[in-house]
């Protein structure tokens, strides 16, 4: 039998907007393509489930890709949970200018995405990657919401039809947005032409605290944020593989959120998995001017702070302080490069 060519079939995309993307062959040539190639290198092994699930597949077939089954290349798709550490680490991926072009984890979004396309989302699919319903259901009765979910036979049930552990700490539902608190709160003084904050859905819906203490201190120093019209990134649906809501999402977004870029103001998002969304997936999914120039002035929050302090404009005199605290950099910010284990 030939060996695989590690060079790039013909049906390599990562580009849904691309008809090639849906093409299951194509899809499945390439996937054996960086499957041989992973194979071969192994310099990922300790960064997710997804690795030693390959290689032991692969290992029990004498090292020959193509003679996975379906069944194993289904599970080494569902192991990955798009940390996207792997494509910081690969030395073929496009960011190195490799001619192999590897980006793993958007081949594992291709490779579900075409599997949920003929197969369908189904129930728990569907349900995760609409976090907004579920937090605007939430909140409606957010105390008795939030003592249900903690009753062992109502998480056992959770756990049967959706799939979520009944041990998994679920985030709490309020009654009270940010959105809401942001409206009836009012501006409190300084420049508004700096930027806008892009709160995330969790923020809004599971955890307004972080909304709030981010107003707070951009206000000490002088900087009044300002809160678009906007909804979930797109990253549950985009993992979920319905990319049409995923675009759907992401181009609503993208509207709100260019007048502000226009206008000169950087877009600011709390949670890096959806800085790195709007940063990272939004050219591509979109595939807009539009939506490559509200990616070129999105920041994560305190990639933002951060650059005021090394400029040495960053009012650190607050009141209290937690003291010395455990910090762990998300993958999502590392894969912006951003965070370091020296702490920039």
């Amino acid at each position: 039998m030939d060996a695989i060519k590690v060079e790039p079939t013909p049906g390599l995309t990562y580009n849904p907007n691309e008809s090639g993307y849906w093409d299951r062959r194509a899809m499945e040539a390439e996937q054996e393509r960086l499957f041989e190639i992973c194979r071969g290198c192994r310099l990922c092994q300790p960064l997710c489930p997804t690795f030693p699930a390959l290689f032991q597949a692969v290992d029990r077939h004498g090292e020959d890709v193509r003679r996975l089954s379906m069944d194993e290349r289904e599970r080494i798709v569902d192991l990955c949970y798009q940390c996207k550490l792997c494509s910081v680490r690969c030395p073929y991926s496009p960011e190195e200018g490799h001619p192999f072009q590897v980006d793993f984890p958007r081949m594992m979004l291709r490779s579900n995405a075409v599997r949920k396309k003929e197969q369908g989302i189904g129930l728990r699919g569907w349900m995760l990657s609409r976090p907004e319903l579920a937090g605007s259901l939430g909140g409606l009765t957010a105390g008795w919401a939030n003592g249900r979910t903690r009753r062992r036979l109502l998480r056992m049930g959770l756990e049967r039809m959706i799939g979520i552990h009944r041990d998994k700490q679920l985030p709490e539902f309020h009654g009270e947005t940010f959105e809401e608190w942001y409206r009836n709160r009012g501006s409190r003084g300084g420049d508004a032409g700096h930027a806008v904050l892009f709160h995330t859905c969790f923020v809004n819906h599971n955890d307004p605290r972080i909304g709030k203490d981010t107003v707070e201190v951009f206000e000490r120093n002088g900087i009044a944020l300002g809160c678009s019209k906007q909804n979930c990134c797109g990253m549950p649906a985009l993992e979920a593989g319905d990319i049409a809501l995923a675009k759907r999402n992401a181009e609503a977004n993208v509207a709100s959120l260019l007048p502000h870029v226009e206008a000169g103001r950087k877009i600011l998002a709390i949670n890096p998995t959806c800085s790195y969304m709007v940063k990272k997936e939004y050219p591509q999914l979109v595939g807009t001017p539009a939506a490559s120039a509200v990616a070129g002035a999105s920041m994560d929050v305190c990639e933002f702070l951060w650059q005021r302090r090394q400029e040495g404009s960053l009012n650190r005199d607050f009141r209290s302080t937690p003291g010395r605290v455990a910090y762990h950099v998300p993958c999502h910010l590392k894969a912006q490069n951003i965070g370091s284990v020296h702490g920039t």
